[in-house]
């Protein structure tokens, strides 16, 4: 059951008809994901696809961002025990949604931002969205879901050339290479993910699960092979020379120093 008042870093609205839009809510940090934040992402898909009064999701940001990563601005390289396995949970709860789930892009999708985004079923961006997977500018590598959705939406060879230089993309070239559904005008994402959503949540729900749910299956049995590596290596980042010094870097408004340690 999604309650709304078990979530400070995630605003539910709830709407009639059965749609549901979870806004990020950290517009003064562009939504990046902080420890609060994190946590909650770990449960939102499961907690809609176990409500009853839910028939589609739609996630979105609040302000300029939809998420700008993770938030670097007053913590240290390194990671609880318990944020890896949220790391784990945000990805799989998504894959295992039985509900229709569409993304709003509006701004940054940076980072795990990205991986939010992307891992929808459907990704609804505003034109001048822009898309990144960052871990890499943070002397980390993309192990929270980047390396289990970027490939399968526009292929190996690309995935491991963005993923590998933390390159943008705007919602207009992520359209081209697979990234995004549907791109829309300034300031109508979420209509238009609204308008998508409103079609979904009248329609034969079962159905409409069957259709996703053996396609969610196959990209699960690739996280499942990937994960485990990818959140390892990533874990193993936080402990190098270039992810202090990225932090700091960060933390100090300079440019990073990397010296491949």
């Amino acid at each position: 059951m999604l309650d709304p008042s078990a979530y400070k870093a995630i605003a539910i609205e709830r709407h009639p008809d059965g749609v549901i839009v979870a806004t990020l809510n950290r517009p003064e940090r562009l939504n990046a994901v902080d420890a609060v934040m994190h946590r909650e992402l770990s449960t939102l898909t499961y907690d809609a696809d176990t409500d009853p009064d839910a028939r589609v999701l739609v996630i979105t940001g609040a302000g300029r961002a939809f998420c700008a990563g993770g938030d670097f601005s007053g913590a240290g390289p390194g990671g609880s025990e318990s944020m890896w396995g949220e790391a784990r949970r945000i990805v799989d709860a998504m894959l295992e949604c039985r509900k229709p789930v569409v993304s709003a892009v509006n701004g940054y999708a940076m980072g795990l931002g990205a991986t939010v985004a992307l891992l929808c079923d459907v990704v609804v961006a505003a034109r001048s969205a822009v898309f990144a997977d960052t871990h890499v500018n943070m002397g980390i590598g993309a192990g929270d879901g980047g390396q289990v959705i970027w490939p399968l939406l526009m292929g190996v060879n690309r995935a491991k050339y963005y993923l590998m230089t933390g390159d943008r993309l705007g919602a207009e070239d992520a359209e081209r290479l697979g990234l995004v559904t549907f791109v829309a005008e300034d300031g109508q994402a979420l209509e238009r993910a609204l308008e998508i959503a409103r079609r979904l949540a009248a329609g034969p729900a079962v159905a409409i699960s069957a259709s996703k749910v053996p396609i969610n299956h196959w990209i699960r049995a690739q996280a499942a092979q990937i994960l485990p590596l990818s959140l390892a290596m990533e874990e193993q980042c936080f402990r190098t020379a270039d992810a202090k010094e990225a932090v700091a870097a960060f933390q100090e408004k300079r440019p990073a120093r990397f010296t491949g340690r």
